[in-house]
């Protein structure tokens, strides 16, 4: 081995498959690879720093597996770049992706190791890269945390547990019904973890991470909590919030780029206030005061008004006139066209004509007469 990785590394564009230094590296994640996953701690430390290892071992890992894209060298060390991708056992229905970097050094005999494992640059965080990781499981989730007291990951746990059932019975049972929770000890680690800066995220309890691809391959989403903003929530607050965040994982598989952020974030507000005693004007505070103000709104919100970055009374607004659009339809078409639209919306193939057709096809109606009955809906809601 000392042999092939005393060959010169490759510069900036990487190597072929045939590079030997690059499959020396290879090996060399491979095997640390399956030390992690056979808990084997001296197997792995024999191949570098066991910093991961110490964060990851209350993990339960189905796989993990490193592919490395390209090798550098620097000076008398080395630098790789790799494609990481793992799995949560019993959660995860195809393996996560993480881009990134691993600085190598070189022992006396010329063989290498791992001296570091971190983010590629404007990669987000994973969890463990943020201290150790707890692991709390519930019966239909499991919160992950870093610098969280364990009763505060239960108490997590027992709003995901609720949430998962109370989305079954609305949206239906064809999703995983489960969840994974991650819980960093601040919102800059919210940030770290999301890869932007902790400021777009202030206010904001929870999001959801996951591709939109309507593939229904893709992995379990990331509810990732701010648990600045969530603490500041009453209990009725944090199970909306937590019943939300799960209704974007149960309909991710039928959430694509034809989906408006309207339907999609006014769905899960729809059924995060399901079965609650909310009157409208209590869940839409913002809207009700412009439109006792006179300024009933004359189109429903753009997906831009749902950037993290807007004024927030404007985003308030803009997440309440979601929640009221698919509260309209659930009153006057019924529960089950306001699911057939969300699904029959996700299933176009294009953003561009999305809503128009599924409004003719499910609800019978077209985009000018809907949105003019929603403006009346509003009114007489909020009024």
């Amino acid at each position: 081995m000392g042999l092939a990785l005393l060959l010169p590394l490759t510069g900036c564009g990487g190597g072929t498959s045939s590079d030997p230094a690059r499959a020396e590296v290879q090996l060399l994640l491979d095997r640390r690879s399956a030390a992690l996953l056979g808990h084997d701690e001296g197997a792995y430390a024999a191949t570098g720093t066991r910093t991961e290892y110490d964060r990851l071992r209350a993990l339960p890992l189905a796989s993990w597996h490193y592919q490395v894209t390209t090798v550098r060298r620097t000076g008398s060390d080395a630098t790789a770049d790799a494609e990481l991708s793992y799995r949560v056992a019993g959660y995860d229905t195809a393996p996560v992706d993480a881009r990134r970097t691993l600085t190598l050094g070189r022992a006396a005999d010329g063989s290498w190791y791992v001296a570091a494992d971190e983010p590629a640059e404007q990669a987000g965080q994973q969890l463990w890269d943020q201290g150790g990781v707890t692991v709390v499981q519930g019966a239909h989730s499991l919160v992950l945390g870093t610098d969280r007291p364990v009763a505060d990951l239960r108490a997590y746990a027992a709003l995901a547990d609720r949430a998962v059932p109370a989305v079954s019975r609305a949206w239906g049972a064809d999703w995983a019904r489960r969840v994974v929770v991650l819980v960093p000890g601040s919102l800059a680690g919210m940030g770290g973890l999301l890869g932007s800066p902790a400021a777009n995220y202030r206010g904001i309890a929870a999001v959801t991470t996951g591709e939109a691809g309507g593939s229904g391959q893709a992995p379990a989403d990331r509810v990732v909590i701010n648990p600045d903003a969530y603490a500041a929530l009453g209990d009725l607050g944090k199970q909306v919030v937590l019943t939300h965040e799960t209704t974007h994982v149960a309909t991710r598989a039928h959430t694509t780029a034809a989906t408006p952020l309207w339907l999609s974030e006014g769905y899960a507000d729809w059924i995060g206030y399901l079965g609650t005693d909310r009157t409208p004007t209590e869940v839409a505070p913002e809207l009700t005061g412009a439109v006792q103000a006179g300024h009933v709104p004359t189109a429903l919100p753009t997906d831009k008004d749902f950037g993290f970055t807007s004024e927030p009374t404007e985003l308030a607004r803009a997440y309440e006139s979601g929640w009221l659009a698919c509260r309209m339809i659930a009153d006057h078409w019924g529960t089950a066209r306001l699911d057939a639209f969300y699904r029959a919306v996700g299933a176009h193939p294009q953003r561009a004509g999305a809503v128009e057709s599924a409004l003719k096809e499910q609800l019978g109606t077209t985009p000018e007469a809907f949105t003019a009955q929603w403006r009346a809906y509003v009114g007489a809601q909020l009024g």
